[in-house]
């Protein structure tokens, strides 16, 4: 069977995509290698919430329950996301690994785990966490320590007694070293200066401020685009300067190197940990995409608002394809919108 078209990955840009393919008369399919629509969500730390308000945690077309001024968890937006594709009922293939993407004279050909497919357009909405990074010194250290990348860190019953040193100071570091700060000793290495942002001004979210200012609206294009896009993202919330300031965590430079049990820092100190989390974020992969002419010399895509030098081959819901929002929930609908319009 020849589809229009096939999206591989069914998550919040994947299902966004499907919404707006429903309107069409194209005959498509969504391809996702996990079990269960918002397993990525369900799997993340059991006490994450989002730092957007749920006015700005919607797919396009349903809104998520609940009011609207409060910050949904990550099990809510997993049961919203499953609902949002039984809603509109989206076509999707589960438990489908896409290990091969092919292009061939007047087709794509897509080699999965559950046999060939063949389509005239192909759209990647795997999203940005595809493989954890960690540095590879970590495998100095010893068997004894126990080492887990945020993307395992559920909480902290998972950890041994003793020092625990959380890397990386963004949003999801900020958060696990808070909640780790309450049963153990902890540490934050960072490799530049925190900046904190309010969530809430007055009685409103700071991302009502930023759509009000049009800061939401910037692209990558524009001068206020770049000028963010340059800049560290913030922590939103005020919880970890305050632990830092009683000295519940205690703040640390940038991790240079380990060994064994001791890890080193930028200022040549050292500390001995018990437990390391990596909240280095992660790294993608589109090894598997046999198209070469569409990647940099790093193996990013080359694109232009997602759509890229290949006819019938896009990507959606990278960082920054259109948008600060382009990757988030927020905005990610606006970018499957301009994609439907610009192709079909």
């Amino acid at each position: 069977m020849l589809y229009d078209v096939l999206v591989i990955g069914a998550g919040q840009a994947g299902l966004s995509m499907g919404y707006f393919l429903k309107k069409t008369k194209l005959n498509f399919l969504i391809l996702d290698k996990g079990s269960e629509i918002g397993l990525g969500w369900k799997n993340r730390y059991d006490s994450l919430t989002l730092f957007t308000p749920r006015t700005y945690s919607s797919l396009p077309g349903l809104s998520l329950k609940g009011e609207e001024k409060q910050y949904p968890t990550k099990d809510e937006i997993s049961d919203y996301l499953s609902l949002y594709a039984k809603v509109f009922s989206i076509p999707i293939q589960l438990n489908t690994t896409v290990t091969k993407v092919d292009k061939e004279e007047n087709c794509f050909r897509l080699y999965t785990n559950q046999g060939e497919y063949q389509c005239k357009n192909v759209i990647v909405t795997t999203g940005p966490f595809q493989e954890p990074y960690i540095p590879e010194f970590s495998q100095h250290l010893s068997e004894k320590i126990q080492q887990l990348h945020s993307s395992q860190y559920k909480n902290p019953s998972q950890l041994q007694h003793g020092t625990t040193l959380v890397v990386g100071g963004g949003n999801s570091g900020a958060q696990i070293a808070v909640e780790i700060s309450h049963v153990r000793n902890v540490y934050l290495s960072v490799g530049q200066p925190i900046r904190y942002l309010p969530q809430d001004i007055g009685s409103k979210s700071i991302f009502w401020w930023f759509d009000k200012l049009g800061v939401l609206k910037a692209n990558v294009n524009s001068k206020v685009g770049q000028f963010i896009k340059n800049k560290p993202d913030p922590i939103f919330g005020f919880e970890l300067r305050s632990q830092l300031k009683s000295g519940d965590i205690i703040l640390k430079p940038r991790v240079t190197s380990a060994d064994r049990s001791v890890v080193f820092f930028e200022n040549d100190n050292s500390l001995e940990v018990s437990n390391v989390i990596w909240s280095t974020g992660f790294k993608s992969d589109y090894s598997w995409i046999n198209i070469p002419s569409i990647f940099n010399e790093v193996g990013t895509p080359l694109h232009n608002r997602g759509i890229t030098t290949m006819k019938g081959l896009c990507f959606l819901g990278l960082p920054w394809q259109y948008r600060r929002g382009s990757a988030l929930l927020h905005g990610v609908g606006y970018d499957a919108e301009y994609l439907i319009k610009k192709l079909f």
